[in-house]
């Protein structure tokens, strides 16, 4: 399943943006019920890094340019991966069990391929971003 970019109008139609969406709502569920929810530090931090992935994937659509979408789809990579490190301080603290784990594990890993996907795709792409297609005039839009 590849996405080409003059498919996309909306950040809201990247595949990695809606993947990110459902992971924070599952981040969100379980972080919001028992010990993990009074476990304040973690629960933020979790978070925190889920919706980073979602929010960098938006604002780097919304920049207009490829290599600056390049540079926010890395940092919500990163943040990914701050997802899964948490999850594993979650599972050893028995906030969640190991099934749950598992499932939130496998779709920050598919959020975090999706990502990676888009960046290379963005990297071998002569696609430059919204900002820099022509006008009807034949000039650059600013």
């Amino acid at each position: 399943m590849k996405q080409v970019m003059n498919e996309i109008e909306k950040f809201e139609d990247v595949v990695a943006w809606q993947k990110a969406r459902v992971l924070t709502q599952q981040v969100y569920s379980l972080s919001k019920v028992g010990t993990f929810a009074r476990d304040f530090g973690l629960r933020d931090q979790v978070q925190r890094a889920s919706v980073s992935t979602m929010a960098n994937i938006a604002e780097g659509f919304e920049r207009g340019g490829d290599k600056e979408f390049i540079q926010f789809l890395s940092t919500a990579k990163g943040s990914c991966g701050e997802v899964k490190s948490h999850l594993y301080v979650a599972l050893d603290q028995s906030y969640v069990s190991a099934e749950q784990f598992r499932g939130l594990y496998q779709q920050a890993d598919e959020v975090s391929r999706l990502v990676a996907g888009f960046m290379g795709y963005l990297q071998q792409s002569s696609v430059r971003g919204h900002k820099f297609k022509r006008s009807n005039e034949g000039d650059f839009r600013p």
